[in-house]
């Protein structure tokens, strides 16, 4: 089982895909650091216009802390749209390199060699993340400062400077929660698919239906507390006035079942099929 985890770690390390995600993800938080410093200004005066001719601001809104929560949301569609499909291409490729059949021939079982991609899947998504929120914070920390976060969430919520740093943390570590879910669900699509390309097209309805499906009251309290798609946005709490930790903790575990479950279903589904090319 070691072995195979080593395997599969030098496999991500010399495959040019990890290197186009990494760059992939370095472009995104760019985008929002230019953006936020060309246009940032006109957009919290547009925020808070009402509320200027009742209080006096002081000091600038336009901060780091305003930056990372920013970045934070490209966890609700770019940030997964990129895992899913790298991770995805960590079954696929073998199928498309013809290596899984090679692999197969040698003393390996079925199920170490499955789980060992899950587990490196679960240790890559992690570093993703950590990249994200140690870039993000360097970066937006020293081109903008600190400063108060106001994020506008079923109102507008201002926060002081080390409170913000606090609850900024918090949310990547809950995200990565919802990243995790994300690539056991792109890496268990590998193996009901196999191809590649029909392998990120489906991940990326999935995705794009579960940000759907968030926003909609089915006025059923199964779907609204319990199924996956209400579960993936645990790290927006944090920017609630008061953190509803209890929420926070339900959402989280009850996903990571689901991103338990996730793995097992595709872990019997490989160990059941034969290796045909």
């Amino acid at each position: 089982m070691i072995s195979l985890i080593r395997s599969e770690i030098y496999k991500i390390r010399k495959q040019s895909k990890t290197l186009y995600a990494l760059a992939a993800i370095l472009i995104i938080e760019g985008f929002v650091i230019v953006s936020a410093y060309y246009q940032g200004t006109g957009i919290i005066d547009l925020l808070l216009a009402n509320l200027k001719d009742s209080f006096e601001f002081k000091g600038n809104l336009l901060n780091g802390n305003l930056i990372i929560y920013l970045i934070l949301n490209s966890l609700w569609f770019h940030i997964p749209l990129i895992l899913m499909i790298i991770i995805s291409g960590f079954l696929t490729s073998e199928y498309k390199d013809r290596t899984l059949e090679t692999v197969m021939l040698q003393p390996v079982s079925k199920l170490n060699f499955i789980l060992s991609k899950y587990f490196v899947s679960i240790v890559f998504t992690l570093l993703i993340v950590l990249l994200l929120a140690v870039s993000t914070f360097l970066a937006s920390y020293w081109i903008f400062g600190r400063g108060d976060l106001v994020v506008y969430l079923d109102g507008l919520n201002f926060f002081e400077s080390e409170e913000a740093f606090y609850r900024l943390i918090y949310a990547f570590i809950s995200g990565a929660n919802s990243m995790i879910f994300f690539s056991a669900v792109s890496l268990t699509l590998a193996v009901i698919l196999k191809d590649a390309t029909k392998t990120w097209i489906v991940s990326a309805i999935f995705l794009i239906c579960s940000n759907m499906l968030l926003k909609i009251d089915f006025q059923n309290k199964f779907l609204n507390e319990l199924f996956f798609f209400k579960l993936i946005d645990s790290w927006q709490y944090f920017f609630y006035y008061k953190i509803p930790y209890s929420t926070i903790y339900f959402k989280n575990l009850i996903l990571f079942g689901y991103s338990l479950i996730t793995m097992i279903i595709g872990i019997i589904i490989f160990k059941r099929r034969d290796i045909q090319l």
